[in-house]
C-alpha cells in the first residue's frame, strides 16, 4: 500500500478537529510536517499533535523529499498560489474550500492539473457525510417525485467581531483575502451540495446589499438560479438579521412532497408527502472531513476514486462570483 504522507500548510482552527486529526484515521496515512506564519504557533501545534516537522515558508515544506502530498488550510487568496505550486513540484493537493477566492483562479488551478497531470482536491466534505447522503437517496429515490423547486434561507444576527474596527475584523469579511464576506465562507458548502444534488447551476443573478453598516462587505443577498436540469431554484442570506429571524434551511418542493433539511446546524430531515411527516435524524461522524478525506487517500493508494475535484469545484466559485457582480 502507498503511504501517504501530509504536510499541512495552515494550522489554525480548521484542522485542530475538522480535518487535521483525520488524517492519521485512515490506513496509510501520516503527518509528517506543518507550516504556519507564525512560528511560536506552528511549533506548538506540531508539538500538540506529534507532527515531527515544522516550518513558517511554504516553498520548504512543498520541498520536503518526506511529503508527498499536501494540504492547504489557509484563507482563500492564496489557495491557488499554494495548489500550484504543489502541484508543479509532483504533489498532490487537498485544499480548503472554496477552491480560491475568484473564479479566474480556480480556472488556473484546473489548467495547472490537467498540465501536470497531478490531481486537486476540495474539502466540500458533507457530499460524503451521512446526513446529506441520506438527503441525495431521498430525492432520487423519487420520495417527493419530481423536483419543481428549491428555495435555500440562511439568516443570523452580527457577531461580536463583526462590529470590529475595520483593521481588526476577521479574514472573512476582508474580500481580498476571503473573496467577499460571509457569504463567500458560507455559501459555498450550499451550492456544492446543491449542484451535486441537482447538476450545475448555468444561470442565476443576485442583488447584495451591505444593510448593517457592520464593515464593506455584503451582508445581505438574494439570488435567483436554474440548474442544468431545468429546475429554478431561490436564496437568501442575511448575516445581520435578528436573532427572532435565525434560519439554515433549503426546501426541495417536488409534485409529491416536499423535503427540508439544514447545511450547518443537521436538524433533523423533514419528509413531508400525502402519507404524513416524517422525520429523519442522521448522526455524523466526530471528525466530519473524516469520510471525503478517506476517499482522497484510498484514490491517491490507486483504490478508490473521489469526485470532490478542483473542476467539480469550480462551478461553485462560478456561482458565487455571478451573484457578486464579479463578471
Amino acid at each position: 500500500m502507498k503511504q501517504i504522507r501530509w504536510g499541512f500548510i495552515g494550522c489554525g482552527e480548521v484542522t485542530e478537529k475538522k480535518s487535521g486529526p483525520a488524517f492519521r484515521e485512515v490506513e496509510g496515512s501520516d503527518v509528517v510536517a506543518v507550516m504556519g506564519r507564525n512560528p511560536r504557533k506552528t511549533r506548538l501545534y506540531a508539538e500538540r499533535h506529534h507532527i515531527p516537522k515544522w516550518y513558517t515558508d511554504a516553498s520548504e515544506l512543498i520541498d520536503d523529499p518526506d511529503v508527498n502530498a499536501i494540504y492547504i488550510a489557509t484563507p482563500p487568496s492564496s489557495h491557488a498560489t499554494f495548489a500550484i505550486m504543489a502541484m508543479k513540484a509532483g504533489k498532490p493537493v487537498y485544499v480548503e474550500k472554496p477552491l480560491a477566492s475568484s473564479y479566474d483562479d480556480c480556472v488556473r488551478v484546473n489548467r495547472v492539473s490537467e498540465q501536470t497531470g497531478i490531481p486537486c482536491f476540495v474539502a466540500y466534505y458533507r457530499r460524503y457525510l451521512p446526513y446529506f447522503v441520506k438527503v441525495k437517496n431521498l430525492v432520487n429515490s423519487g420520495a417527493i417525485g419530481k423536483i419543481m423547486n428549491v428555495q435555500l434561507r440562511f439568516s443570523c444576527p452580527p457577531r461580536e467581531i463583526d462590529h470590529s474596527i475595520p483593521s481588526e475584523l476577521p479574514w472573512r469579511l476582508q474580500p481580498d483575502i476571503s473573496g467577499g464576506g460571509y457569504f463567500y465562507d458560507l455559501a459555498p458548502h450550499q451550492f456544492d451540495l446543491l449542484q451535486y444534488m441537482f447538476g450545475i447551476i448555468i444561470k442565476t443573478e443576485g442583488i447584495c446589499i451591505n444593510r448593517g453598516g457592520f464593515y464593506k462587505a455584503e451582508d445581505t443577498i438574494s439570488a435567483c438560479f436554474q440548474f442544468e436540469s431545468g429546475v429554478p431554484g431561490s436564496g437568501s442570506w442575511c448575516f445581520v438579521g435578528h436573532e427572532s429571524s435565525r434560519d439554515d434551511r433549503i426546501e426541495v418542493i417536488g409534485d409529491a412532497g416536499m423535503l427540508s433539511f439544514s447545511v450547518f446546524s443537521y436538524a433533523p430531515i423533514e419528509l413531508i408527502t400525502s402519507e404524513g411527516q416524517t422525520s429523519i435524524t442522521v448522526p455524523n461522524p466526530p471528525y466530519v472531513q473524516l469520510p471525503i478525506i478517506k476517499s482522497v487517500i484510498e484514490h491517491l493508494q490507486g483504490s478508490n476514486v473521489c469526485v470532490c475535484t478542483s473542476v467539480s469545484a469550480t462551478p461553485v466559485n462560478w456561482v458565487m462570483d455571478r451573484i457578486l457582480g464579479k463578471f
